[in-house]
């Protein structure tokens, strides 16, 4: 199966309706007063879209709907699909239709293809570097206010996973719940007790004795929140399979070989998403 065939990375535009609708209504307001003063009505022309660096492309429906939304008959043909690596100066796509909707829609496409774009390339540099090793790389819930589901999607199309979506699909325990609960274990035994069977259970830790209370307590992934390599390794033998090990805190491209090799079956990254460098994309118009 190709990357840009894989089932998981159908991004429900239908769904996402409502929030690409309000980012038109909120750059456009009332109307283009600069094309719309400049650019007769009735003038057509043919835009491209060109990768000025290396990466993973994400969010090309979210550019066409943007595109389509604003004149329902232009003409949209893609050279490539989400999930696929580009070299610098590959075509990506080519638009022709009313000049005015090109100008008009340019910048809010960008904005979602150079954002989703540079996600997935980071993402794909991360999985790429520890390919050796069977740990898989995990997003965080530190997106963009409104773009998580983008966000996400962008780092499926990157080769990651993602974590939960939001606070209502997994369960997951950190410090300030543990202490208000009075520890690991009575957590644990509370929120059995409100949740089906079926909902996965999480649980920070950040020392052995937590670990070992963990594993007691019936955790199915613990995470080890900033840990040494050392103690990551000790854990990873400690739970010994009885849990899913998720790695946590500062991680970066240059430490993940290491922390991959301590045998953990997730790295969590938050800067995928919160820290994004935008992947460089040209769009030029031509009459």
């Amino acid at each position: 199966m190709k990357r840009s065939e894989h089932p998981k990375w159908n991004l429900n535009i239908d769904s996402l309706k409502p929030v690409i609708d309000y980012a038109l209504q909120e750059d456009i307001g009332s109307g283009d007063l600069t094309t719309n003063s400049l650019i007769p009505v009735e003038l057509m022309a043919r835009a491209t879209m060109v990768a000025k660096s290396s990466g993973i492309i994400s969010g090309l429906s979210v550019a066409e709907y943007i595109f389509r939304t604003l004149s329902g008959d232009i003409e949209w043909k893609t050279f490539v699909h989400d999930g696929d690596h580009l070299k610098t100066g590959d075509l990506i796509l080519e638009i022709s239709g009313s000049y005015r909707t090109l100008l008009t829609g340019e910048r809010l496409a960008l904005n979602f293809l150079q954002r989703m774009s540079g996600i997935a390339t980071l993402t794909h540099r991360c999985v790429e570097e520890i390919s050796n090793y069977p740990a898989k790389i995990l997003d965080t819930r530190k997106t963009a206010p409104g773009l998580r589901l983008f966000d996400k999607y962008a780092v499926l199309t990157g080769g990651g996973e993602n974590h939960r979506i939001g606070l209502y699909d997994m369960v997951l325990i950190k410090d300030n719940h543990i202490k208000i609960a009075g520890g690991i274990t009575r957590a644990i035994e509370e929120i059995k007790k409100t949740i089906p069977p079926t909902i996965k259970l999480e649980v920070e830790v950040t020392n052995e004795n937590e670990v070992r209370e963990a594993i007691t307590a019936g955790a199915d992934i613990i995470m080890l929140d900033n840990m040494t390599l050392e103690a990551m390794a000790e854990s990873v033998k400690l739970i010994n399979g009885r849990a899913k090990v998720e790695a946590s805190g500062n991680m970066t491209i240059e430490r993940l070989k290491a922390v991959a090799a301590t045998g953990v079956d997730f790295i969590s990254i938050g800067a995928l998403t919160h820290s994004v460098t935008a992947f460089d994309i040209s769009m030029n118009i031509t009459s």
